[in-house]
């Protein structure tokens, strides 16, 4: 019987497992609902400065703010978002996949790169690899604020706009639905200078300017940036909560065929352990 307490032992112990995954699996399914709230109530306020910016700089396409100035390519900055927690599948993979091959590639062509990261899992493997960071910021938790990530992203604007980087790139995921989730990278800086559109009768805009509209066209391009990069962690911590969510299932659904194979094996034990005792008793009643 040795063999089938063994099994037990581990059928106990695969059960255990499943309720710890799925109390993650519930937990998960609960903070991704939050998140695509908050994802989803994030996304007027970049679409409304957008718009606004579109407007002011075509009012003044005189001025011409460091933001928007196309340089050529000898350094570029990358400012990567990954989880300060794991159990979420292939999420902090697919991104740092992309940020590795493309460091690789500009290696190959002689040009200088700069790395910011937000999250610890990020920060972990390029520490790990050896990679020099320019910023890093971990611990943001569930609920973020644009205040928290200011210093990484004045650190790479601030680089940009001395000249000490000619491009810098966000390299975050993208919430697609609850199951997919997609890696992508998109330029920052230099922003793509706003498509003159038509304004109708029914579009009529006017802005009174204080003090005047280049102080207010520096800011809006920075709020533009920071809301950019904000609005790219919110919808990864989306991401993760559903990745984390898909992931638990998955744990808990195998855990679940486990334990069916496993007291298959243990059924089998048991009667291979009885059908031994009955052999052994009827060879000792026989001997008598």
């Amino acid at each position: 019987m040795a063999k089938a307490k063994e099994i037990n032992a581990k059928i106990k112990s695969v059960k255990n497992t499943r309720k710890i995954t799925k109390a993650m699996e519930m937990v998960a399914a609960s903070k991704m609902r939050r998140a695509q709230e908050r994802m989803a109530a994030s996304r007027p306020y970049a679409e409304k400065i957008r718009e606004v910016l579109a407007h002011v700089s075509q009012a003044h396409p005189e001025y011409e703010h460091p933001f928007l100035q196309v340089r050529t390519i000898r350094r570029v900055g990358f400012l990567l978002i990954s989880s300060d927690r794991g159990l979420c599948g292939a999420l902090n993979v697919n991104v740092l996949r992309i940020l590795v091959n493309r460091l690789h590639e500009l290696q190959e062509q002689g040009v200088e790169t700069r790395v910011a990261v937000i999250g610890s899992k990020g920060v972990g493997f390029l520490r790990r690899h050896g990679a020099h960071l320019t910023a890093e910021l971990t611990g943001l938790g569930d609920r973020p604020n644009l205040g928290d990530m200011i210093g990484p992203i004045r650190i790479m604007t601030d680089a940009f706009r001395n000249g000490e980087i000619d491009a810098l790139h966000l390299i975050s995921s993208r919430f697609v639905n609850t199951m997919l989730q997609r890696a992508t990278m998109e330029q920052v800086l230099p922003v793509a200078k706003p498509e003159k559109k038509t304004v109708t009768a029914n579009q009529r805009w006017d802005y009174i300017y204080e003090p005047e509209a280049r102080p207010v066209l520096d800011k809006l391009l920075q709020r533009y940036v920071e809301s950019i990069i904000y609005q790219a962690v919110i919808e990864h911590l989306a991401c993760e909560q559903s990745a984390r969510m898909v992931a638990m299932k998955n744990a808990s659904d195998n855990a679940k065929r486990l334990v069916g194979e496993l007291q298959l094996a243990y059924n089998k034990a048991r009667q291979a352990a009885i059908t031994q005792e009955i052999a052994e008793i009827s060879a000792g009643a026989a001997a008598v």
